[in-house]
């Protein structure tokens, strides 16, 4: 192996042309997918007026990674990952250009935007484990770590970018034509990282050829190594939690922003954006931090965090006070989310991380989606605040519960400290 350059975690993964050319390629396709989020979620609520609707939407984008990730992961553990990612990304292209010409001709209905989020949401859901077990190919494993921390990075530096391009033509243009353009942008960014998917030269497999048993034999593999593994189980625990009763929040932001504090969609993307900022320190924080040592006791500490500043923002009603709770919010729910992704990463087989990770992804896109729907059919009823203080309140309890496993997590996922 050859000799990793001094210094940061973040100088050693960048020092890796393959991480480069992934990380750059990516960054600019996640950029696309927050200004096409923004839009669709602005466009939802134009065409509704229903907090119930923008569950659903939430629900459609989410949903099949309940029903595909995990033969989604089982695939990855197959096939080549790389493979994978293109033919998803090629699919995802043509449906942000199909959605951005229906919504720029004025044509979209909430049904149409339901079916066309839900074929988002079922490329996504295959594409997913193959996305995040490529790491351990593109670095090496004492920098997964800080790979993983610099690719949330992208993610989030996303969450920020993405919808402070697509506030201004909501704002200027209207809800429905500035998420037109904004969709067709989205458009142009995923066929970029089309672009660089070829370049990539993985200098080890991507995947370890072993004896092949069925699909659904191989799933039950999955779920019988995490439920019996010390430290990944508990983890998946604490983080199906709060992306059930705290994450939601996020799908439910236009209707803060119009309702409670009265912003329209500027304060929407402000909203989103700030929570993206807070969300991005914490990915620079962990990147250069570059070790496992210690990760156990943080995301603990970012999921109770998390929580509390999401039961803060449901009640606030100064819009400052609730930019900063949500900045924060996304601070802790990064270093929550990615600490765990990162010990996950370190102490799971390799032929066996795609199914793990599905699992992983799973918690984080159907937990939101299930919760969403939920709160949302009870926000149209009681208004937005109570369901998601009590979703908070829920999982801070929760998080209470699992404190107990944490000197076992530490044990198994923590051998260096």
């Amino acid at each position: 192996m050859a000799a990793r350059p001094a210094g940061s975690g973040i100088r050693r993964v960048f020092a890796n042309r393959n991480y480069r050319l992934y990380f750059t390629g990516n960054a600019v396709s996640l950029v696309g997918t927050w200004m096409q989020r923004t839009g669709v979620y602005a466009l939802a609520w134009e065409l509704t007026g229903s907090a119930f609707y923008l569950g659903l939407i939430a629900t459609a984008e989410f949903l099949p990674s309940i029903l595909l990730g995990p033969f989604a992961g089982a695939v990855a553990d197959r096939l080549s990952r790389l493979g994978i990612i293109a033919a998803m990304q090629g699919l995802l292209c043509l449906q942000a250009l199909t959605l951005g010409l229906l919504t720029v001709s004025g044509v979209t209905t909430p049904e149409l935007l339901f079916l066309l989020t839900l074929l988002l949401g079922t490329a996504t859901a295959v594409a997913q484990p193959a996305r995040l077990s490529l790491v351990p190919s593109l670095v090496g494993r004492d920098d997964i770590p800080s790979a993983v921390a610099i690719n949330s990075i992208g993610w989030n530096s996303a969450r920020f970018i993405g919808p402070t391009l697509a506030g201004p033509m909501l704002a200027y243009l209207g809800p429905v034509s500035g998420a037109g353009w904004a969709f067709l942008c989205n458009t142009g960014t995923f066929a970029a990282f089309l672009v660089v998917l070829p370049m990539l030269r993985l200098s080890r497999p991507e995947h370890l050829h072993r004896e092949r048993r069925s699909l659904v034999a191989e799933i039950g593999e999955g779920f019988r190594y995490i439920g019996r593994h010390a430290g990944v189980g508990p983890l998946i625990l604490l983080l199906l939690s709060g992306a059930l009763l705290v994450r939601p929040y996020v799908e439910l932001l236009p209707a803060f922003a119009d309702v409670v504090f009265e912003r329209g969609a500027e304060g929407f993307a402000m909203l989103v954006a700030v929570n993206g900022m807070g969300a991005l320190a914490g990915g620079l924080w962990l990147a250069q931090r570059g070790s496992q040592r210690g990760l156990a006791v943080i995301v603990f500490a970012g999921a109770a965090v998390h929580a509390a500043m999401v039961a803060l923002f449901s009640v606030v009603g100064d819009f400052h006070v609730a930019l900063a709770a949500l900045a924060t919010a996304g601070f802790a729910m990064l270093v929550m989310g990615v600490g765990a992704q990162s010990l996950i990463q370190m102490g799971t087989p390799s032929d066996m991380l795609g199914r793990v990770l599905s699992v992983y992804g799973l918690t984080f896109r159907a937990g939101p989606a299930l919760g969403a729907l939920t709160m949302g059919a009870l926000a149209d009823h009681i208004g937005l605040a109570w369901p998601v203080l009590g979703g908070a309140c829920l999982c801070l309890a929760a998080i209470v519960l699992l404190l107990r496993r944490l000197r076992t997590v530490r044990a198994a996922l923590e051998p260096d400290r």
